[in-house]
């Protein structure tokens, strides 16, 4: 919105070309998010506190987190609308891009929300059906991959995947690329809803990976250090480096709430979200594989699950870590809360200095 205002009275006052510069909006979406998140944080968990929107705590979890009972939950809320409102300020509207990455983190927010919704309802941990849940998730990926792939040619989209370290290891996977791209998006946002497990540990994460790809889509919209850094170009996508912005202040700003002990949680609504919106950052930017490195943490967490389920019914009850997700293991070794997390913090920053890495290392 600010972009379309004040960007045509540069011919007059000079001084508005810094408009055209997707670096300064990106900047102005991040310090807006924070302003706005850390301004109506406190009055959206007084409201969540007076509508008695609480978390309910499975009992299969650690016990030394039944004293969270009754936190103030779907703060994810307060992520959305403090992406939503500065990406709208900032960004180029007329960038379709833009507009996919709302899309996608509004459809799987919905699905979260509903999933909230009826846990709160029923005064109970369980809300939608795994089942009902990914069948959700699958028809929002596959609407956003048709709706990426029937881009006008312009654009310079394509159904393709690049593996990093490899300057050739370029495929073309054609109509099958809405699939592997369901796949990603998916993938994507229940990793970051497993990680969601202890205070401020997945918005941290989130941090450090919206980060990361505010470079990732800056270099692939920029045809010349794509070219040099030889990674595929996508002509426009930069702009959604003003998105990514906007969820990294938004990530701090909600981190100042949800930091041990945590004021409030941001619930599944917060977590699909936040997760389905990175995974369609890293399909726009055609990073798609580099997010297995840049989200290491996320893909830990979600394979502690898989792994820990797999083998419990393979050996007919046995187990490999004392509980999974991956940080409930190191709860129950005697490691404090707080450590974990900046642990963990510490390995999301790793793994995502890692991912920048392929950028050179081709």
């Amino acid at each position: 919105m600010l972009f379309h205002l004040l960007y045509p009275l540069a011919e007059q006052y000079p001084v508005f070309n810094v408009f055209r510069y997707i670096t300064f909006r990106a900047a102005g979406a991040v310090v807006t998010a924070v302003l706005l998140s850390m301004w109506l944080g406190p009055r959206f968990i007084r409201m969540l506190r007076r509508l008695s929107i609480g978390q309910n705590i499975r009992d299969v979890g650690p016990e030394r987190h039944q004293v969270k009972a009754g936190t103030p939950t779907m703060g994810g809320l307060l992520i959305l609308f403090s992406v939503l409102v500065p990406t709208l300020l900032w960004a180029n509207l007329a960038n379709p891009f833009i507009w996919l990455a709302i899309g996608v983190m509004t459809g799987f927010g919905a699905i979260g929300f509903l999933d909230d919704y009826l846990k709160i309802r029923r005064q109970q941990n369980e809300g939608l059906s795994v089942r009902l849940k990914l069948i959700l998730q699958i028809l929002v990926a596959v609407m956003a991959g048709i709706a990426v792939l029937s881009l006008p040619e312009s654009y310079g989209f394509e159904g393709t995947i690049a593996f990093p370290f490899f300057k050739r290891a370029v495929y073309n996977l054609g109509l099958f690329y809405v699939p592997f791209m369901a796949v990603v998006l998916v993938g994507s946002s229940n990793a970051v809803n497993l990680t969601d497990g202890l205070d401020g540990l997945a918005i941290g994460a989130t941090l450090v990976a919206a980060a990361t790809y505010v470079i990732f889509t800056y270099v692939a919209g920029n045809s010349v250090v794509a070219g040099y850094l030889q990674v595929p170009y996508v002509q426009g996508v930069g702009e959604v480096a003003v998105f990514c912005g906007a969820l990294v202040g938004s990530s701090l700003g909600f981190l100042w709430f949800n930091s041990h002990p945590a004021e409030v949680f941001m619930g599944d609504v917060g977590s699909l979200a936040i997760g389905g919106a990175i995974g369609m950052v890293a399909v726009l930017s055609k990073q798609e594989v580099v997010l297995l490195l840049v989200g290491g943490l996320f893909v830990m967490e979600a394979m502690s699950v898989i792994i820990q389920v797999g083998f419990f019914k393979a050996t007919g009850g046995r187990r490999v870590f004392r509980m999974a997700p991956l940080h409930h293991h190191f709860e129950l070794s005697g490691w404090a809360e707080p450590k974990i997390i900046v642990r963990f913090w510490i390995l999301s920053i790793l793994f995502a200095l890692i991912g920048l890495s392929t950028l050179k290392l081709r």
